[in-house]
């Protein structure tokens, strides 16, 4: 497929970007001892970007044939010329840089294709077993298992021509437990960017039932917190959330053009001084971050972006559109879920970078916080950077020392101001964020994480 691609792409007209792609997804879902959903699914095509009088065409095939790939080169030439009579904003350049060549294999000696369907049902059985045996408060529970396997490659008619093969496997568990007509509900999960052995080393089975159970049952016996702002500190999980979904997003360049709260905002102080918070392809700090990439779906290498350096906003997350706009280098953000996606920029890996405090100190040296773990069911953020998340798990800290939980409780704020009001950044570091998907038009497998930071924030919960 590779030399085919290359050849159609040497014998264009123009700008095209080819690529092919094998995107096979897998789900068992089992709901209180109960198999739920056993799938699998494979899409498999080429989709084909075309640039002409400065307006990108797209169009995709599932025809593998020469033939048919060369007939959607057409069809994306074909929809950008049209295109471009009613743009008024054309494309002036494609940014350049270095582009990606090569083979890169799964990262992985234990690879999922290894082991049976039967294995992985047995896998979500029993962890749904330790769920509903786990409490005598239990009442419901669900266990998913689902993986990604890619093989992709991309080619350009400008000398990008790489291959990668990529598999993405995670489990999620729900727990509910009820007391007296009260009901609560625990989470936990894992996900990775590797094979199956990785995947269960990260968390065993019987740990996830076990955080699952415990999440849910625990606040039952909880009580509701004061609300208003507040010292906190932040686990890694929660941290990646802030950094991802309240931060990252401001700072994609398409988002930066349609006017958020970052645009101009290049050189500026908007962080502390302890913060310094990047994005990348690469699993950073820790092995198997689920965004990473080799190269993202245009052909530029996936690697580390600066976004703020010490407090100092340094870079947005471009494609080579938007980079050749802001007139920088691309930053591989560039990327699409399945053939039939065209390219938008994307987050990969996202994280805060550790400092020097350890954790112990950190919270020794607060009189009245909370210690907060964890995205909750809800959350939202938007471009001006404001955000309101439910909290997973939250416990008050007084006198230097974690105490008691609390339940129902919120955070919300400017992410910036957090940020600007980060005193201490832990010397720990973790990527937890990896068993979901980021939404933006079309799914995306991306990491976020970091260490502990202490901040301040507002809290939110009803009493109770």
């Amino acid at each position: 497929m590779r030399a085919l691609l290359e050849r159609i792409a040497r014998r264009a007209q123009g700008f095209v970007e080819l690529r092919y792609h094998a995107h096979t997804t897998r789900r068992i879902s089992v709901r209180n001892g109960g198999i739920e959903e056993s799938s699998s699914v494979r899409l498999t095509g080429v989709g084909v970007r075309a640039l002409v009088d400065g307006t990108f065409g797209f169009a995709s095939t599932t025809d593998l044939s020469e033939a048919g790939i060369r007939k959607a080169v057409g069809a994306a030439q074909a929809a950008a010329k049209t295109a471009a009579k009613a743009k008024r904003e054309k494309i002036a350049k494609l940014a350049g840089g270095a582009l990606a060549t090569g083979t890169f294999p799964v990262p992985t000696d234990d690879p999922l294709g290894d082991h049976p369907l039967e294995e992985k049902l047995d896998l979500v059985l029993s962890i749904d077993e330790g769920v509903r045996n786990g409490a005598k408060e239990i009442v419901s529970s669900l266990v998913a298992f689902s993986e990604i396997e890619d093989e992709k490659v991309i080619v350009t008619s400008d000398g990008a021509s790489a291959q990668l093969f990529d598999s993405k496997p995670d489990i999620r568990v729900i727990a509910v437990a009820e007391r007296d007509g009260d009901q609560t509900m625990g989470f936990s999960s894992v996900g990775i960017t590797s094979g199956w052995g990785d995947l269960l080393g990260r968390k065993p089975p019987e740990e996830l039932a076990d955080l699952a159970v415990r999440r849910a049952v625990d606040q039952l016996s909880a009580a509701y917190p004061q609300g208003g702002s507040s010292i906190v500190v932040l686990n890694p999980e929660l941290v990646g959330i802030l950094t991802h979904e309240a931060i990252g997003h401001t700072v994609e360049a398409d988002i930066v053009l349609g006017g958020a709260i970052t645009t101009d905002k290049i050189g500026h102080r908007v962080a502390s001084e302890l913060v310094t918070l990047c994005d990348s392809g690469q699993s950073e700090y820790l092995p198997h971050a689920v965004g990473t990439i080799p190269f993202d779906d245009e052909g530029i290498p996936a690697k580390r972006t600066v976004i703020i350096e010490e407090g100092i906003l340094r870079s947005y997350l471009h494609n080579r559109e938007t980079a050749g706009r802001f007139g920088v280098l691309p930053t591989g953000n560039g990327r699409a879920f399945t053939y039939s996606d065209p390219p938008i920029i994307r987050m990969r890996n996202t994280y805060i970078e550790p400092g020097e405090t350890p954790f112990e100190e950190m919270i020794s040296k607060v009189e009245s916080g909370y210690y907060l773990s964890g995205l909750g069911m809800s959350g939202q953020a938007d471009s001006n950077a404001e955000f309101m998340f439910g909290v997973r798990e939250a416990r008050l800290i007084t006198g230097g020392k974690i105490g008691e939980l609390v339940r129902g409780v919120t955070i919300s704020g400017n992410a910036f101001q957090v940020l600007q009001s980060v005193d201490a950044v832990g010397d720990d570091f973790a990527w937890d964020n990896g068993s979901g998907y980021c939404g933006k038009g079309q799914p995306a497998k991306v990491d976020a994480g970091g260490p502990h930071i202490r901040c301040t924030l507002t809290i939110g919960g009803r009493q109770g």
